[in-house]
C-alpha cells in the first residue's frame, strides 16, 4: 500500500513543478496545430491527386 501512495505523492509534486501554458498560449498553439494539419492534409491530397493522374496515364485508363 505504501508504493502507490508514494507514487501519487511524487506525481503530484512533479505536476506542481511543471510550467503550464497560459490559456492564451494554449489557444495559440492549438490554432497553429490546426493550420499545420490543414496545410499538410491539402499537400497530401494534392500529391495523391497528381499521382493518381500519372498512374491513370501510365495504365491507360
Amino acid at each position: 500500500m505504501n508504493q502507490p501512495t508514494q507514487f501519487l505523492k511524487e506525481a503530484v509534486s512533479e505536476l506542481k513543478q511543471a510550467t503550464w501554458l497560459t490559456r492564451q498560449q494554449a489557444i495559440d498553439s492549438s490554432k497553429a496545430i490546426v493550420v499545420f494539419v490543414a496545410l499538410m492534409s491539402l499537400y497530401v491530397a494534392g500529391v495523391d491527386y497528381v499521382l493518381s493522374i500519372l498512374i491513370r496515364a501510365v495504365l491507360g485508363r
